[in-house]
């Protein structure tokens, strides 16, 4: 079966870095974006926490999701006809 892919990236806070050092992912924003896309029937398949520079002192921390989808090649066909 064939899959597709996509992927999303939530950050933390900028507010919160700069005036604490550091802030936390917001768990809330990951659980949305994650139920959406299971409720179109998307499975995450790779996820990573990534700390980047924030502007010259600070890091921020991002985590990027990797969702997954298989469908069937009929889905696939019956799309190419229609468009």
């Amino acid at each position: 079966m064939p899959k597709q892919y996509k992927v999303e990236i939530v950050e933390e806070g900028a507010l919160g870095t700069l005036f604490f050092g550091s802030s936390k992912l917001p768990l809330d924003k990951m659980e949305k974006v994650m139920n959406s896309y299971g409720k179109d029937g998307w499975s995450v398949c790779f996820q990573v926490v990534e700390k980047k520079r924030f502007l010259l002192f600070w890091e921020r921390e991002s985590a990027i999701i990797t969702f997954e989808y298989e469908y069937d090649d009929e889905e696939d066909s019956t799309e190419e006809q229609e468009g």
